[in-house]
């Protein structure tokens, strides 16, 4: 497979200009609206010290997800204070030695943690508006093509056909104004493996496929507040376990019929190679194509050995097939509900040498 120069071994930043506003507890007609607070937050919470330290820890290029609220002050006009900070941003990666990548995290009419009442992929004009947030930023970054462009984090509420017509009309708008632009393209379903060969392909060299990989999921996101199955099952959950049945019981939960991971006897690195199989195909049925794992990650609270057994078992099957990886992610806000940090909140600083040793690709 093809290698992208700075696209090895990356760490997303989420937390700073992603993730406004997420939560059901805001009232239906608050949750576009971005406040003084809001602004007071972008404007200070990620710092070039934050991007040097990840250049320290041995990074080669770091995931930058905004959402389109917080760079879109009314359709079609845009915060140049935001539009600033993300040139800032830029500049210190370029500065560190990292190549940096602008993620749309989240669209309007596409919030994976929050089902809306008109989708991206249903809507003419919010489709318009999403293909011409992309062009403002190419014009913006016209002459630093060092920068990549990822379309949208995880595609929700859409066919493939639907979600492959607004990507190809994105990809289509930007190569008129750059040939040469790095961009990545993920699938539906939550950029879920099994979405990855769904994705349509393009002749284009400079295209890149990503997909994202947090299962198990009852493991990765345990205990989580935003997800209702983790929320009722509420339940500890060890990373590799010997018990399956604690696996299987939270599908029963839902329904007592079900009868999850028939295959296992246990929870450790044999499922991740199943799950992940569907990459490795795709990789073997398209060697000229680049693939990249763009996320996946841990919840904060799950304890920190299982966390790591995790992340070492999924970058221990990502480097056997030889597929680049971005972790999630650096640091996640207090009030964010899906907590994967990977730096200590106060400090800032890796939460342990054996998890800086993981990431790095030494398992």
């Amino acid at each position: 497979m093809k290698k992208i120069k700075g696209l090895q071994k990356g760490m997303g930043i989420g937390g700073w200009l992603t993730n406004y506003k997420r939560f059901n507890v805001l009232p239906q007609n608050k949750r576009m609206m971005i406040t003084v607070g809001d602004m007071e937050h972008f404007e200070s919470y990620i710092t070039e010290a934050d991007v040097a330290y990840i250049a320290s820890l041995g990074m080669d290029h770091i995931r930058l997800g905004f959402d389109q609220i917080v760079l879109e002050e009314s359709p079609y006009l845009y915060r140049e204070s935001i539009i600033k900070l993300l040139q800032d941003f830029v500049d210190w990666c370029r500065k560190y030695g990292l190549r940096p990548i602008l993620n749309m995290h989240k669209a309007i009419g596409n919030y994976c943690d929050i089902l809306e009442e008109s989708g991206l992929m249903q809507n003419e004009e919010l489709q318009k508006r999403f293909i011409s947030l992309w062009i403002r930023l190419e014009d913006e970054f016209a002459d630093q093509n060092d920068v990549a462009f990822e379309l949208l984090n995880e595609v929700v509420n859409a066919s493939a056909d639907e979600w492959n017509s607004l990507a190809e009309k994105t990809v289509n708008a930007i190569r008129k104004k750059n040939r040469e632009r790095l961009i990545i393209v993920g699938g539906i379903e939550w950029n879920n493996p099994p979405g990855l060969p769904k994705i349509k392909l393009y002749d284009d060299e400079n295209i890149i496929y990503t997909f994202h990989c947090y299962a198990p999921y009852e493991f990765t996101h345990q205990q989580g507040v935003l997800q209702s199955g983790a929320l009722l099952y509420n339940r500890k959950m060890p990373y590799p376990c010997d018990d399956i049945e604690r696996y299987r019981d939270f599908y029963r939960l839902f329904d007592s019929r079900a009868f999850a991971y028939p295959d296992l006897e246990r929870m450790d690195i044999d499922f991740l190679y199943g799950y992940l199989g569907v990459v490795k195909e795709w990789i073997e049925k398209h060697p000229d194509k680049i693939v990249w794992c763009g996320e996946f990650g841990t919840i904060r609270h799950a304890k920190l050995e299982w966390r790591e057994n995790w992340m070492r078992d999924m970058i221990i099957v990502l480097n056997e097939w030889d597929i680049p990886y971005c972790v999630w992610n650096y640091l996640s806000t207090p009030n964010d509900g899906n907590r994967f940090s990977l730096v200590d909140d106060d400090n800032r600083k890796i939460l342990s040498e054996e998890l800086h040793r993981i990431i790095l690709g030494e398992v």
